[in-house]
């Protein structure tokens, strides 16, 4: 496969080439290893998973804002489609859910179906809000240093205590996400990138049974108002589903799969 030089791109081939390929697309400070319990469980399907640009092995490649990271998504998803026969998904995490629903609303036909797990979209109105915390939308301002601003995402997102367990070499590797860290949390944070309203192929979206409360509810109100649309919970799950419940995720993956073959349904987990 010839995917963009500036990524890095781990490929799981299925032993059938008529098997359903799915994209995997990372969240905020992550990276496309964080994917690796998920396809283990998956090895009838193709996988594809890649560092987003400015991340681990494609940091070369130069931060890019969310326009770039659904580019790069809709050149990945084209060279897919084109060395495989069987239907294509694309399923993202996080911030990467924010990427798959706008590379399918970018380009209609890249996907014959999309799966977005706890994806943000504080335009809708649900945006995370500390007690007491009385500013306008609940933001917080983005640290000057983006090396600071890791520590305080790793800290808020994982836990203080994960961040002072990090070997040297770990956080050294967090920091050098932060400039593409910033880049993301900015992007959501200014004019509304997309209409979710219009998306024109199946989507499922997942949420943890214990995500936090704007994430919950802005799955929520995708899986209600988005036309087609559905809404799953795995249940025990925070944010970080696809780390903690792999086997979940798996399966939330696979309703995206027969979303792509059946072009409707209600799946639940």
């Amino acid at each position: 496969m010839s995917f963009p030089a500036a990524l890095a791109v781990t490929v799981r081939p299925a032993p059938d080439p008529a098997a359903a390929s799915v994209i995997l697309v990372h969240g905020s400070l992550d990276r496309a290893e964080s994917f690796r319990r998920v396809t283990r469980r998956l090895p009838d399907l193709t996988t594809v998973a890649y560092d987003r640009r400015g991340y681990q092995g494609s940091r070369a490649g130069g931060v890019v804002d969310l326009g770039g990271h659904i580019a790069d998504l809709v050149e990945v998803a084209a060279e897919v489609r084109s060395l495989g026969s069987g239907p294509l998904v694309a399923i993202g995490h996080s911030l990467g859910g924010a990427v798959v629903v706008g590379a399918a609303l970018a380009e209609p036909r890249a996907f014959d179906a999309i799966g977005a797990f706890e994806p943000p979209m504080p335009w809708l109105g649900f945006r995370r809000t500390a007690p007491g915390d009385d500013r306008p939308g609940g933001w917080s301002p983005l640290a000057e240093d983006p090396d600071e601003e890791v520590e305080r995402f790793f800290s808020r997102m994982v836990s203080a205590s994960a961040w002072e367990r990090l070997t040297d070499e770990g956080r050294a590797s967090r920091r050098a996400d932060g400039p593409a860290l910033v880049a993301d949390l900015t992007g959501i944070r200014g004019s509304i990138p997309f209409d979710v309203m219009a998306l024109e192929v199946p989507v499922l979206f997942g949420m943890g049974g214990l995500g936090a409360e704007h994430h919950r509810r802005t799955v929520t109100w995708l899986g209600q108002h988005v036309p087609g649309a559905a809404a799953i919970e795995i249940e025990g799950a925070h944010h970080g589903g696809h780390l903690s419940h792999p086997d979940h995720f798996a399966a939330f993956i696979r309703e995206v799969v027969a979303l792509a073959t059946a072009g409707s349904g209600a799946p639940s987990i």
